[in-house]
């Protein structure tokens, strides 16, 4: 299933969504398709495995991947953030191999202070290699209700969603010499743990333990992937051909980067004065 909560969500899947032929839905229930992989009591299911919540104290923080791993597909799920004073906290939810050369795709979610925006922070890794981050405000409160967070991973491109709102599109660049994350199948990861040395405002604000235990909530984990073994032989077809964003959806995505945008690697002078990487030409 998809999360269709408005327009925007119908126009995108007709755009980016496979065949139904090619595709098998997983997810839905934690306790059949995640382990809790560390913190002890601070990662909890409820609800008869659709609702899991991981927490934060000064002692440690907590964890939870998926039991099955994916190569390409559509993976959603639903977060509330950590309420209130969250600065110094970060809530991850990622794809990644394993290995040193380990491909990644990540969602982390920086804390702040109180009334002050939650920072979505972006990256992809092919063979080891990141540094490609992109980070952005939240047009919302995240931590007053659910919003959906998608990964859209074909052999074309990488997109990222925000209640079915592309943020981010990572194209495949291997005609110019860029890795893709193509071969190496991925589990899906979630923690929430303490990062007050770096992750507020480069690690001025600390975590305030008097508002200890910080909690983030995760339901709706879904993941709709190719039957079969995939490979980028798999997406041959015409439809798998053709899955660019829509002009709607480009429309959206350039207003989130327009006004939310708050870092890119590929306008960062400072960082690369010998020149931008590769992929930022496209």
């Amino acid at each position: 299933m998809a999360f269709c909560n408005n327009g925007l969500c119908m126009v995108l899947l007709v755009s980016v969504m496979v065949k139904s032929s090619l595709m098998v839905a997983y997810g839905g229930n934690f306790y059949q398709d995640s382990d809790i992989t560390w913190g002890d009591q601070r990662a909890k299911v409820f609800n008869g495995g659709q609702l899991l919540s991981l927490s934060l104290d000064k002692t440690s923080g907590s964890g939870f991947r998926s039991k099955k791993e994916y190569l390409f597909g559509r993976i959603d799920m639903q977060l509330k953030l950590v309420a209130g004073n969250s600065a110094g906290t970060v809530t991850t939810y990622y794809l990644s191999s394993e290995g040193l050369t380990h491909d990644e795709i990540d969602f982390e979610f920086l804390g702040n202070l109180t009334g002050d925006p939650y920072i979505v922070h972006t990256n992809v890794f092919t063979q080891g290699k990141g540094n490609r981050e992109q980070q952005f405000y939240l047009w919302f409160d995240p931590t007053k209700n659910f919003h959906t967070y998608s990964v859209i991973w074909i052999p074309h491109h990488i997109i990222f969603l925000v209640d079915n709102t592309p943020i981010r599109v990572f194209k495949n660049g291997e005609s110019i010499g860029v890795p893709f994350p193509k071969n190496q199948p991925m589990r899906i990861y979630s923690s929430l743990w303490n990062a007050d040395d770096w992750a507020t405002r480069g690690g001025l604000v600390k975590t305030d333990w008097t508002k200890a235990p910080f909690t983030a909530y995760y339901r709706n984990f879904n993941v709709q992937t190719c039957s079969g073994t995939c490979s980028t032989s798999s997406f041959s077809s015409a439809a798998w051909q053709s899955q660019e964003l829509d002009a709607y959806s480009r429309r959206r995505l350039r207003w989130v980067q327009k006004n939310f945008m708050i870092y890119n690697y590929c306008t960062d002078f400072k960082r690369f004065p010998q020149g931008f990487p590769p992929e930022c030409r496209l």
